[in-house]
C-alpha cells in the first residue's frame, strides 16, 4: 500500500479560494462517545464531513456483551452531521475482525467518472476487515488516509511469534497511512514504536463533551436527595463511585477488597461516626455482577449498592453525588469514563493500566494513580482522598480545570493540522 502525495493543485491556496474539503470518516457503527465530536467537526465551514458506518447495531438496539443487557442509548447518535450506512455483506450484530464487512466501499469512495469522491479518509481502528478494505481502496484512488485508534504498548501478553506477525503487519500497513491521530501520550508511543518517525502524528485527544457533563452534573444538584433516597444513602454520607462494565478486567473486585481495608483502617466510631463513613456505589452490569454481589455479602460490606446499567444521560447525577470516582481496570487503553467524571468535577483514582492517567491525572492533584492489582495501594489512595472533608472537593475542582483543555476544540485543531499536512487543502 502506498500513501498518496499531497495534491499539488491545492498547494498555496487560501481557504477562501477553495470549496470545503471533502472528508470521509469510516467507523464500525454509531458510537455514543463520538457523536458529539462528529457534530463539532461538521460545524467547520471548510470541512464537508460524511460519516460511513459499517453497521447500525447501536441505533437499532442491541445486547452489549460487556454490560450483558439490552442497550438503547438515550442520546442522539446520528443528529448534526451527514452519515450513511454502507450495505452489509456481513453484520453479526457485534464488532470483531470479520464484522461488520461492507459492500462497495471502493465504489463509495469514487465518483462515477472514477475520480476520488473525497479528499481524505479518516479511519477509526485498523483491526477489522472493513477498515483494511477502506484503506486499500483509498490508496488505490489516491486518497490520503488518517488513522486513529486507542491502542497502546501496555498490551495483553502475546507470544514472540504473534508480536513478530504484528510487526510485519504494521510494516505492510505503514506505507498506506498518510498520518496518524494519537489520542494521548501512550497511544503516541504506540504509533512511534510501530510506524517510526516517518508517519506524521497530529494529537487528536480522546475527549468527551465536557460542557454537557458539567452542566448535567450541576443541574442534578437539586435532585440529589431523590437519588440518595433511591440508593438508600442517608444524607451526609460521602460516596465512592465505580461506573463501568462489570467485566473481570475492570476489577471492581479489587475495589471491594480495598473498600473493606479502607473501612477497617478508619478509627473508632467516636472519631469517625457512621454518618461520615463513605458508601460505595457500583454502576454497571455484566457477567461479573453475581460474583461481585456475593463477594460483597461475604466481606460483610453492607454499605455497597449495585445500581445496575445506567444510560449516559444518568451518569452526571452519579458523578455529582460522588466524592471520588475509581477505575481499577487492567488493560484499559484510555478510559473515557474518567473524562466524564472529571468534567463533572469528580476526582479520579485509577490504576496504572488506565491509559488516560498519563495525560489527565497528576498524583495528589486531580486524583491518584496506583499500581494495577495492588489492593493495599488502592486502599491507601482512598484514605488520602478522605483525609479531610475538603480534600476531595479541592481535587474535584482541579480535575474539572484539567479536563477543560482536553476537549473537542483540541480535536478539531489536530484534525485540521493533519488534513492540511496530507492534502495541502487549507492552512490554519
Amino acid at each position: 500500500m502506498t500513501a498518496p502525495l499531497p495534491p499539488d493543485h491545492h498547494a498555496g491556496r487560501s481557504g477562501a479560494e477553495l470549496c470545503p474539503l471533502r472528508l470521509a470518516y469510516l467507523v464500525s457503527h454509531p458510537i455514543q462517545y463520538q457523536a458529539p465530536l462528529l457534530r463539532r467537526v461538521a460545524q467547520e465551514p471548510d470541512i464537508d464531513l460524511t460519516v460511513l458506518f459499517g453497521s447500525d447495531l447501536s441505533v437499532r438496539g442491541y445486547k452489549d456483551q460487556g454490560f450483558g443487557v439490552e442497550v438503547a442509548w438515550d442520546i442522539p447518535l446520528l443528529e448534526g452531521y451527514r452519515s450513511e450506512f454502507l450495505k452489509p455483506w456481513r453484520d453479526t450484530g457485534s464488532i470483531s475482525l470479520t464484522s461488520p464487512i461492507s459492500r462497495g466501499i471502493c465504489r463509495r469512495l469514487r465518483q462515477r467518472d472514477g475520480s476520488p469522491a473525497f479528499d481524505a479518509l479518516w479511519v477509526h481502528g485498523y483491526a477489522g476487515i472493513n477498515s483494511l478494505l477502506a484503506i486499500l481502496a483509498a490508496n488505490a484512488l489516491g486518497i490520503p488516509v488518517l488513522l486513529r485508534a486507542e491502542s497502546w504498548l501496555a498490551d495483553r501478553v502475546r507470544s514472540r511469534w504473534k508480536l513478530a506477525l504484528k510487526q510485519a503487519f504494521f510494516h505492510l500497513l505503514r506505507p498506506g497511512i498518510a498520518a496518524v491521530l494519537p489520542i494521548g501520550t501512550a497511544n503516541q508511543a504506540y504509533w512511534t514504536h510501530y510506524f517510526g518517525e516517518r508517519v506524521p502524528q497530529f494529537r487528536m485527544p480522546y475527549a468527551v463533551d465536557n460542557p454537557y457533563f458539567a452542566r448535567r452534573a450541576q443541574d442534578s444538584q437539586t435532585r440529589q436527595a431523590e437519588l440518595r433516597s433511591e440508593l438508600g444513602i442517608p444524607p451526609g454520607r460521602p460516596v465512592i463511585l465505580f461506573a463501568s462494565k462489570l467485566q473481570a478486567r475492570k476489577h471492581a473486585d479489587h475495589l471491594l477488597e480495598a473498600y473493606r481495608l479502607f473501612l477497617g483502617s478508619m478509627s473508632s466510631p467516636s472519631t469517625h461516626p457512621p454518618a461520615e463513613r463513605p458508601f460505595l456505589v457500583i454502576v454497571g452490569d455484566g457477567a461479573e455482577r453475581p460474583r461481585l454481589e456475593e463477594m460483597a455479602r461475604e466481606l460483610r460490606l453492607g454499605d455497597v449498592y449495585f445500581a445496575g446499567f445506567r444510560n449516559q444521560s444518568e451518569l452526571p447525577a452519579f458523578f455529582a453525588l460522588a466524592s471520588v470516582f475509581v477505575l481499577p481496570s487492567r488493560h484499559e487503553p484510555w478510559g473515557l469514563i474518567v473524562n466524564e467524571a472529571m468534567a463533572a468535577g469528580c476526582p479520579a483514582i485509577v490504576s496504572t493500566d488506565v491509559g488516560c492517567h498519563y495525560d489527565l491525572i497528576s498524583d495528589g492533584v486531580e486524583g491518584w494513580v496506583f499500581p494495577v492489582g495492588d489492593v493495599e495501594a488502592l486502599s491507601a489512595a482512598l484514605r488520602r482522598c478522605f483525609a479531610s472533608p475538603q480534600t476531595a472537593g479541592v481535587m474535584g475542582r482541579n480535575a474539572q480545570r484539567r479536563i477543560h483543555s482536553w476537549s473537542y476544540e483540541e480535536d478539531v485543531r489536530g484534525l485540521r493540522q493533519a488534513l492540511a499536512c496530507v492534502t495541502g487543502w487549507f492552512r490554519d
